[in-house]
């Protein structure tokens, strides 16, 4: 049964499944109905961080435009448009024992595309959440809803996976931002 966690819980993922390596980390979320007229394109993202909490280099920003990182741990499943239906509304592939040695957490966020001409934000968005499950046996292994604590962001850091002595952990962290993906970039060291 899958770990309901709350803004800011942390759970061991690797110490409790051994030889736990291959994950799918499934986003998801609804958009109120409002009259703005434009449609909703949220869009989830990986970054993978060394020990400054920094990319090593542009590449290891995975997301619609950038699906696979070089090492074939992180692989972005593709981008949804509408966010429509249930379940998740994008997977992200997770190969633990591929990341490489120098990458010490992955950050998972969900920004809204063109918020600012669209004059969206999170605040329009619901039910969000991030879940990590095992690919081996579709176990779901964690869950995070995000609830509606959003108003006037447009980024969110939803989840992050982190090494700590050996082992992998997840840090459920909900944080929001204003400024879209190019803030995310900034804050991550990606050029924009």
């Amino acid at each position: 049964m899958a770990v309901s966690l709350t803004k800011g819980q942390k759970v061991d993922l690797t110490k409790g499944n051994p030889g736990l390596s291959k994950l799918v980390v499934g986003l998801g979320w609804d958009t109120n109905r409002y009259d703005g007229g434009a449609d909703f394109d949220l869009d989830a993202a990986a970054f993978l961080l060394d020990g400054t909490g920094k990319v090593t280099g542009d590449a290891d920003f995975v997301f619609y435009g950038n699906l696979k990182h070089a090492s074939g741990a992180v692989e972005h499943l593709g981008d949804n448009l509408t966010g429509e239906g249930d379940g998740d509304d994008e997977q992200i592939k997770i190969n633990l024992s591929a990341v490489p040695a120098n990458i010490e957490k992955i950050d998972f966020t969900v920004t809204i595309y063109d918020a600012e001409a669209r004059r969206q934000n999170f605040g329009q968005v619901s039910n969000a959440f991030i879940r990590v499950v095992d690919e081996s046996n579709n176990t779901e292994l964690v869950r995070f809803d995000l609830g509606e604590d959003f108003s006037i962001e447009t980024a969110v850091v939803v989840g992050e996976l982190y090494r700590n002595n050996g082992e992998w952990k997840f840090n459920a962290i909900g944080s929001g931002f204003q400024g879209g993906l190019e803030a995310l970039c900034r804050n991550y060291g990606v050029n924009v």
